[in-house]
Formats: structure tokens, sequence, C-alpha cells
């Protein structure tokens, strides 16, 4: 084996001298360039950080120069402004100067400091209040407002604000609506455990304040964030809104109800709106606010200004109502009528044409003491029954129309005997908050113009109280010509008087028990019956209980007359007397209306009703004329629906799954309106004779049947009735004989 292929490395060749110093001295070179070039980079890091601090020093005393300039202008301008500033300002540059100085000198320099903020402080929010305060009024000049606890004592007015506080507390004052925004309401300022002061919000809840001198003080401010606000209004508007500018205005004040944490019912209509709401005192003014600004496409420039549709609404307002009484939800709901009245559409007397003269509280009450004098109560007789103005003798006279729901009002207002008690005399209207007397004086001052039978009474004028009941209480806190309770639709259910209720609350609160448990008034109450010359309570009370005839104001619980259905009148022994079962309260219990009139059993009053209606309306078309008349508007399913293509222009339909018992000619006329029915065929068991829920109908116009169509579906009188077209075949005879609509 040779030695190249052996396994072992083959040793190198020596390398001569002279190369090793060559890259010894190559090795040398490449250490000295290294040194040379980091002392280099060295030296210009050291030049750099002497530029930089050069450029630093230059800044700050470009800095310097500016904050100097600054100063001087600051003094400059400071001059011209109040004392207060100028105190401001001294301090704060003696801050500024002195840092240095001695501490006693600092303190001394910080008190005035603050004493000048302080005053500061006060200055501005004394200004920003004048301020807030007459924007208010130009927002709000028709805004009427009043305190539910205005005329209690204070100690009664701190024992009601203390117990809303634990009611606030106990109940959280959330919305039930789901698209309702929860109500956030601000706490006022106190001091915690940890001795840090805070402006608390939460949405739920609003902590109770202790019961010191201090939350008396702060009642006010209290009241209006943490209390109830209630809020009634109405508005007509002429000519009424089309689908778009309806559609709209709902939309709109749905909305802001929710953003404002309002709850209540809003009836919304094409002629306008009528709305009961409660909230917070801030969400209900700022909800009229915005509802005084809102443009429908509507408005109208007047000597340059621009004006809304709800620029002259009256809102009426009473504050500091207990959170017990605020509506669950907010609840806006299309209807025909702001009141039902069967008057919509062209049924609908114009109220800028033939509306009756309002008059405030104090001239109302000086009418209702003049001679020739009638005022007629527009409210249904159960609100009647336990509150009414009581006039003297020698003034006015108080009629009752003795209505259980509006649409009886025409019919009573076209009656012989009515017409005869209104010859010769100025007529008064009255009603809770106004909207009522609206439609019903232009009404009387429609035929007043129009039918010769009315115009020759001589009626010497038409007037209505502005704002109802609500408003006259707000002038007249003592009760002035009113007697009794004032039936009202929010949780209050009846009211007095508010320096009445007052009394009654202070008896009832601060007065104890005798011996006999009977309450005793209390020497609060005594005092301020004695200063508001305020009658008994009990002198006031103007219903009796239906089962046991006792004097009784307060309607309870959910019953109603089995005759009528109008609430029922029913003390506290006798309710709790049939929730025990010693004392049943029988069918025979019914309404003081149905026992005068004589009424046992929902038929009879059902066929009574009908046949004055029927007389009603047969008169009415004798004097318009079969193409003038209109037949009245009353149910929901006259809400505004859009037709269904008829390309066929087919008039006749067929109506099946109808309630057999309750379904008849006008009832059917009714839900179908605004389509006109001429002919209907009355589907019946050959066998029994008896109608099964179907009928055929006739309508005036292709386009009546495709509105009829649209009710496909619908639930009427508790049942989804279907509908179809059914094109008429040549060879019958249609439409039938007698099946001609008697209102029609």
């Amino acid at each position: 084996m040779t030695d190249t292929d052996s396994s072992t490395p083959t040793e190198e060749p020596p390398v001569p001298k002279e190369k090793k110093k060559k890259e010894k001295k190559k090795k040398k070179d490449k250490k000295k360039s290294r040194h040379d070039a980091t002392a280099a980079e060295d030296d210009d890091d050291g030049d750099c950080r002497e530029k930089r601090e050069s450029n630093d020093s230059r800044k700050e005393e470009d800095t310097r120069e500016k904050k100097s300039k600054k100063k001087k202008k600051d003094k400059k301008r400071k001059r011209s402004i109040s004392s207060v500033d100028d105190e401001e300002d001294a301090t704060v540059q003696v801050i500024a100067e002195d840092s240095s100085s001695s501490s006693s000198i600092d303190k001394k320099a910080k008190k005035k400091h603050k004493k000048s903020k302080k005053k500061k402080s006060k200055h501005d929010k004394h200004h920003t209040k004048q301020h807030s305060s007459s924007s208010k009024k130009e927002i709000d000049e028709k805004v009427v407002s009043s305190s539910a606890i205005e005329y209690y004592p204070e100690d009664l007015k701190h024992l009601q604000l203390k117990k809303n506080q634990e009611e606030i507390a106990a109940v959280p004052l959330e919305s039930s609506d789901k698209k309702a925004s929860k109500v956030k309401v601000k706490q006022p300022k106190a001091s915690s455990e940890d001795g840090s002061n805070g402006d608390d919000t939460c949405d739920n809840k609003i902590k109770p304040t202790s019961d010191n001198d201090d939350s008396r003080d702060n009642n006010n401010n209290e009241s209006k964030t943490n209390n109830i606000t209630l809020l009634l209004f109405y508005q007509y508007v002429e000519p009424p809104w089309d689908e778009d500018q309806f559609q709209k205005a709902l939309a709109f004040v749905t909305d802001r109800g929710h953003h404002h944490g309002l709850t209540g019912r809003m009836r919304v209509a094409r002629e306008g709106l009528n709305c009961t709401l409660t909230g917070s005192h801030d969400g209900i003014r700022g909800w009229c606010a915005d509802l005084r600004n809102y443009d429908g496409g509507r408005s109208r420039v007047v000597d340059g200004k621009v004006v809304t549709e709800f620029a002259n609404t009256e809102f009426k307002l009473t504050d500091d109502l207990p959170p017990k009484q605020r509506f669950p939800k907010l609840h806006a709901f299309e209807v025909v009528e702001l009141v039902n009245y069967g008057l919509a559409g062209p049924r609908a007397p114009p109220i800028a044409q033939h509306g009756g003269t309002h008059l405030e509280p104090s001239e109302y009450h000086a009418k209702m003491c003049e001679k020739d004098t009638v005022v007629i109560d527009v409210r249904n007789h159960y609100e009647a029954n336990i509150g009414r103005f009581d006039p003297p003798k020698e003034g006015a006279q108080i009629i009752d129309p003795q209505m259980r729901k509006s649409t009886e009002f025409p019919m009573w207002l076209d009656k012989k005997e009515t017409k005869e008690m209104l010859r010769g005399k100025q007529v008064l209207m009255y009603c809770t908050g106004g909207v009522r007397c609206e439609r019903a004086s232009a009404l009387l001052k429609q035929k007043i113009d129009q039918e010769e039978d009315t115009k020759e009474l001589g009626i010497k004028g038409v007037y209505q109280l502005q704002g109802g009941i609500d408003k006259y209480f707000k002038e007249f806190p003592q009760g002035g010509l009113w007697k009794g309770k004032n039936y009202v639709f929010d949780k209050r259910f009846a009211h007095a008087p508010p320096a009445v209720e007052a009394v009654v609350r202070t008896k009832k609160v601060l007065g104890g028990d005798d011996d006999k448990g009977v309450a005793v008034e209390s020497d609060s109450s005594k005092k301020l019956k004695n200063k508001q010359g305020v009658a008994a309570a009990d002198d006031n009370i103007m219903g009796k209980c239906e089962s046991c005839h006792k004097p009784w104001d307060m309607y309870r619980g959910k019953r109603r007359c089995p005759t009528c259905g109008v609430p029922s009148l029913i003390c506290r022994e006798c309710w709790e007397a049939d929730k025990n079962g010693t004392k049943k309260l029988g069918k025979w219990v019914r309404c003081d209306l149905c026992v005068a009139q004589d009424v046992q059993n929902k038929r009879e009053l059902r066929q009574r009703e009908e046949q004055e209606m029927k007389e009603y309306e047969s008169k009415l078309r004798s004097k318009l004329g079969t193409d003038a008349y209109e037949p009245p508007v009353q149910r929901k399913h006259a809400i505004t629906r859009k037709p269904k293509p008829n390309p066929e222009r087919i008039t006749r339909l067929f109506l099946k799954n109808m309630c057999a018992k309750r379904m008849d000619e006008a009832a059917l006329v009714e839900c179908l309106h605004p389509a006109r029915v001429t002919h209907i065929q009355w589907l019946k068991d050959r066998n029994t004779g008896k109608f099964y829920g179907s009928a055929f109908i006739e309508v005036k116009t292709a386009e009546d049947a495709g509105s009829v169509l649209a009710m496909d579906g619908t639930m009427v009188l508790g049942r989804r009735m279907k509908v179809k077209y059914q094109k008429a075949d040549e060879k019958d005879v249609w439409p039938l004989p007698n099946t001609e609509v008697s209102s029609s």
C-alpha cells in the first residue's frame, strides 16, 4: 500500500518566514484602522451631542420668550375683566413667582385663589341660571305646571319626599318595554364612607337620602330628579295628516319618548295627538321642547318666524308625584279619532271653523255665576258621579248627558229634550283636560250654523274650559266651584283639588287615632284647613257605594258593572266582604245609571243602543242625502290599511270564520269601514236556519273590495276572519233581493 492510500493525513509543507511576517503586519494594520474608525465615530457623536444641547438651549430660550410674551398679553387682557378675575390672576402670579418662598405665603395665596374661584363659579352659575331660565320661558311659555305636594305642610312634604326615595330604591325605575331606554336618574352629591365626593348616576336604582338637615335642604333638587312628573296634552291638526306625515309623526313621538325615558299612552291619529305620559322632571320637559320644535313638513312662516304645528300647544304638568304613579311602559298606538265620538273623516266638524270659545279658568269661573247659562259635563256619567262643578243657585245649571261612552254624545245632542234645555242659553262645556270639548263644541256650533231647528233655539254662545278641570285646579287649588273628586285616566285614578288633597293627606299621615279607632285630625291639618279655607273632605263625597249605598268616591279594583261594563263604585268594606266570601257582589249590583234606566242585562242594553243608533243615522242620512252621508267610524279595524290589488275589478267578496253570535250588519259595516258595503248575504244552515259565520258581500267600488281583502286574517270579534274575491257567476242573480244594507 502506498502512502497516499493510507488513512493518516499527510503533513503540510513548511511556511516561509517572510510570509508570516507579512500576515502579522496585515493584522496589525486592520486593528489600527478599526481603532481609528471608532475614534472618528466617537468624535462625531460628541459633535452631535453638542449640537443637540445647543438646539435644546435655543428652544428653551424661545419657549421662555413666548411665555413671557403670553404673560404680558394675559395681563393686558385680564385688566379689562372683573375684579374677581384680577384677584385670581394676582394669586396665580404670586404662586408662580414665589414658589420658593415660605410655606405661610403659599397658604395665604392658595386660600385667596380658592376664594376667587368660588366667587367666579357663583357668578357663572348665576349667569347660566338666568340664561337657562330665560330660554325655558321661551320654550315653555305655554307649559302649565304645578307640584302635587305644593300645599303640604313642611313636615309632611319632607316625609313624602323621603317615602318617594324609599319607593324608588325598592322598585327599579326601568320600563318593561324592551324598546324603552333605561332611565338614568341623577343622584344628589353625597360623601361616601371613604370621604370621596362624587356625582353618582345609576340605571336602575336610586339610593335613598339620609334623614338629616342636609337632605331637608336639598328636597327641591331631589324632587326634580327622583320624583315623577305627569304630562297631559292634546293637539288637533287641520287639515289631517296624510299617510306619510302621520307615519313620520308616530315615529318621532315614539323615538323621542324612548330617548327621554317616558312611559304612558300616546293616542296618535291623523287628526293629531292625545297623550298622558309620566317621566322625570327634565325628561318630560325635554320631550315637550322636542315636540314644540317638530317640523313635520307643514310649518308656516308668521311675521318672519317659523311656526310649527305644536308651537301653541299647551302642556299641563304635575310634578312631585310618587314613583308608584308612573306608567310601566310607553305605548304609542294608532287610532281613528283622538276621542271616539264616531265623527272621523268627513263627519268631523272642523274645529278651526266651528270650535267653541276658549275661556281661561278665571273667566270660566265667572261665567258659571251668570244667569241663563247651562254647563254641559262632556265626560262619562261614572266620572261625573264622584265629582263635578256646583255653581251657585242663581248661576248656571249643570247638565249631565248621562253617557256611558263618548259615541252617545252626538245622539244626545240631537234629542228634542236636549235642545229645549239649551234654548236661549249660553252653553259652557268642560271635561278632564279639554280634548273632549273640542269636537263637542264644534259639533254644536256646526248644528247652529247649518240646521234650522238648532239655529232657531237662539243659543247665545258656546264656550269651553281651556285646559279642562286639570288647569282649573291649578288656578283654584281650594276647589273654587268644584265639588268632589276628579276622575283621571292615570295612576292617580281620582284626586281632589290640591289644597283639599293636602288637608286630607295631612290628616291621614300626621293625625293619630282616638280610643275608638277613629282618625283624629292633626294640628297641622287644622291650621292648613283654616289657612286655606278648605271644607272638610267628608262634605265633598259625591258618590255612593253600589252595594251598600254609603257615601264613597274611590273606584277600586277591576270590577265593572255586569250590565254595561263601566267601572263599579264599591266601598272598602263591601270589597273586602266579597273577597272574604261573607258578602258576594252578584249581577244584581249594577251602576246607578243602569238602575235608574232599569237595564237588566247586556242584551237589553245592546238592543237599546242599536235602536238609538239606527234612528240617529237614518235621521242624519235624510238631512245630508244618500251621496253625502258617511257611516260612523268607531273600531280599530278602520285604521289605515293598504288595499290589495284588484286587476279584474271584482266587487263581490266571500267572508268566513266570523263570530256567529256577535256579528251582525252594523258590526260588519263598521269593521269594514272605510270600504262601503252595499249588500250582505248571510249564509245560514239549511236545517237550523242559523247563521254559521260566512257571508257574501257586495261593495261600492273595486278599491273598496281591495280594502276589504286587506283584512284577510284580521282578528274581528275574537275570530280571525278570512276574506277572498268571489266573482259573481253570470248565470246567477247578484246582488240578491232583500240583501241591501240598511245604512248604505
